[in-house]
């Protein structure tokens, strides 16, 4: 009913065989599959990985090895901001995740997941007519592909430089709305993330059922929020120092009434388990634990 997988940037060091390799030998069905431009110069923490390089696309063989493990790919990954104040780094990352939807198509992979992205010196009324300008075209090249877009809602602000607004747009209900109401398309949706919901303040469990039609793809992650330091710092404050991502069921996400939630709204489709905890990052065997203590955890509320 749910297919249990996880996002390919954990595994950087490994090629698309040894991702869906290690993923078969350890019971999951399918794999996000991250797709950053090959000569990419991303240093952020899990960007910058590709196993998938869609400019130069072998489709048989990318094929024949999701045959072979019996693994399928969720969805095809890739997290810039599309919005990005630099204009040729914005049109660079815009048609990059165009590139990447017309993959998916050849590769019969339904999803695209990716930011909408954001000026963080704006404010949100003034990049949501950014949005409205460059996003449209992305969704007119989804539609003719038949690919939807998953769009994460992490708001992206975790370092200085992403000060005071975040790197992505899309990080509330209310934000959501005003997307869906600029353009309607039903191929426009969710990643959904509940653990950015928690630093927020914000309930997790709901917007699944808000926005049932628009869950395209679903990460799970978890979150710990640690009230005395965010009593002493306050929610002005750099979200991490008052939390940290954490593997699910160690942090705050309720996740009985996650899967309850995800379960009353019939969702069918992928689960993926997305590991940044720092506390998992001292070596490869680390890297490894922490995705297989994830699956054992979730296996209460999945069959394998």
């Amino acid at each position: 009913m749910l297919n249990l997988g996880f996002v390919s940037a954990i595994l950087a060091d490994y090629d698309l065989n040894g991702v869906l390799k290690f993923a078969s030998e350890h019971q999951f069905k399918c794999v996000e599959v991250m797709c950053w431009p090959t000569d990419n110069a991303d240093a952020r923490r899990y960007a910058g990985v590709s196993h998938i390089d869609v400019n130069n696309l072998d489709v048989a063989h990318v094929q024949a090895l999701t045959q072979q493990y019996g693994v399928s790919i969720s969805g095809l990954g890739y997290y810039p901001n599309p919005l990005d104040p630099d204009p040729e780094k914005a049109e660079f990352y815009r048609e990059h995740i165009k590139a990447i939807i017309r993959a998916a198509a050849k590769l019969g992979v339904g999803v695209v997941n990716t930011f909408i992205g954001r000026n963080p010196a704006l404010s949100m009324a003034d990049n949501l007519k950014l949005f409205a300008e460059h996003w449209p075209a992305i969704v007119q090249v989804a539609e003719e592909c038949n690919v939807k877009i998953g769009i994460e809602n992490c708001p992206m602000w975790f370092t200085n430089d992403e000060w005071p607004g975040g790197k992505n747009l899309a990080t509330t209900p209310d934000v959501w709305d005003r997307m869906f109401e600029i353009i309607p398309s039903p191929i426009l949706g969710l990643n959904y993330d509940p653990s950015h919901m928690i630093w927020q303040m914000m309930d997790e469990v709901q917007p699944i059922y808000n926005y049932r039609d628009r869950l395209h793809h679903i990460h799970l992650k978890d979150v710990k929020l640690y009230r005395d330091k965010l009593n002493r710092v306050g929610i002005m404050a750099n979200p991490l120092e008052y939390h940290s991502p954490k593997l699910p069921g160690l942090g705050d996400v309720r996740w009985g009434a996650f899967f309850a939630a995800l379960t009353d709204v019939r969702y069918r489709g992928p689960v993926c388990i997305e590991v940044e905890d720092k506390a998992f990052e001292g070596s490869p065997e680390d890297v490894q634990t922490a995705i297989l203590t994830a699956r054992n955890y979730l296996k209460q509320y999945l069959v394998l």
